[in-house]
């Protein structure tokens, strides 16, 4: 365990840290290796710095996201001081970029971090948010719709002979099923047209985040996966709350090369059967305020196939 500045480590902590290890080993999750595979993520930290969290629970968090390459972050708050603990526990390799947070009520003072392994991917300098389309109205432009209330945010990555976008977003809860199905169909629509533009340099995406979806059965899935995205397969019937009944998080893909996502994917739970086998004496509902109210996802990518330096090279000679 890396010295940080939370302090030191207790006897309890130790513990925690040692049972986190063994929920994460149960996940199965691939080794990687430089430039052959990743493993990408999300995960929705509840309230990420708006409410206090022990020195316990921020090692923790690190012990899970230091099993990714590249993970995204939803509900990172306005303060990032939680998050720059993380990264203290992390190291130096680990870095993070996220968006700016929005002060009204609908933006919640959220933004979305990406935090990512500078050893497995080199981030190639697209940092933006996606912004709705607009029209012409007379001498002006003037936004359409969708409002996204939190804007979705994408960064550009690289890892071997694979480049690609992530977009990450937190669809808004409320107005019901239908309504998020119309902002999730409106993204939809939004990365089909982004991926296929001419001037578009990586066209894998990978769409990933909380949407607020209670089944794959469910319109706003339909809406999400309408077009070229697909759920890998290790992440399909995968619940992602802590009773694993809803599938309010996901992540979605549209690969440009038969077999770069390996269809191996799921969660990482915390606990076997009660909160309590991590912090005994705290309500479910504080738990979540330590950990989280939703799991960690997580899917392997093959950064690296044959040939496509060979097709590459072909393709520049023509």
């Amino acid at each position: 365990m890396r010295h940080s500045s939370l302090g030191p480590l207790t006897p309890e902590g130790a513990l925690r840290i040692k049972h986190i290890r063994k929920m994460i080993e149960r996940a199965n999750i691939p080794p990687t290796k430089v430039d052959e595979n990743l493993i990408l993520g999300t995960w929705n930290i509840r309230h990420f710095g708006a409410q206090p969290r022990s020195a316990d629970a921020k090692r923790l968090i690190a012990e899970i996201i230091n099993c990714y390459d590249v993970i995204a972050l939803t509900e990172v708050k306005d303060d990032l001081s939680d998050l720059r603990d993380v990264l203290d526990v992390l190291g130096p390799y680990w870095h993070a970029v996220y968006s700016d947070y929005d002060a009204d009520g609908a933006g919640n003072l959220e933004r979305i971090a990406y935090v990512y392994d500078k050893r497995m991917v080199v981030f190639t300098g697209l940092a933006a948010e996606a912004s709705p389309p607009r029209i012409k109205d007379g001498d002006d432009y003037v936004a359409q719709a969708p409002d996204w209330w939190r804007s979705p945010y994408m960064v550009s990555f690289r890892a071997g002979n694979f480049d690609f976008v992530m977009l990450a977003v937190h669809i808004r809860y409320s107005g019901g099923v239908r309504a998020r199905a119309a902002k999730i169909g409106q993204l939809a629509d939004w990365v089909e047209r982004r991926r296929n533009a001419p001037s578009q340099q990586d066209k894998d995406f990978v769409l990933v985040g909380d949407f607020n979806i209670p089944s794959r059965r469910s319109s706003a899935f339909k809406a999400l996966t309408k077009h070229s995205l697909q759920a890998p397969r290790g992440m399909i019937g995968q619940g992602t709350n802590l009773r694993e009944d809803k599938s309010y998080d996901q992540i979605v893909h549209s690969p440009t090369r038969e077999g770069r996502f390996t269809d191996k994917g799921g969660v990482i739970r915390f606990y076997e059967t009660t909160h309590e086998e991590v912090f005994e004496g705290l309500s479910l509902h504080e738990f979540t305020h330590q950990l989280s109210d939703h799991l960690p996802l997580w899917i392997e990518v093959d950064s690296w196939i044959e040939g496509e330096q060979l097709d590459a090279v072909i393709r520049g000679a023509d």
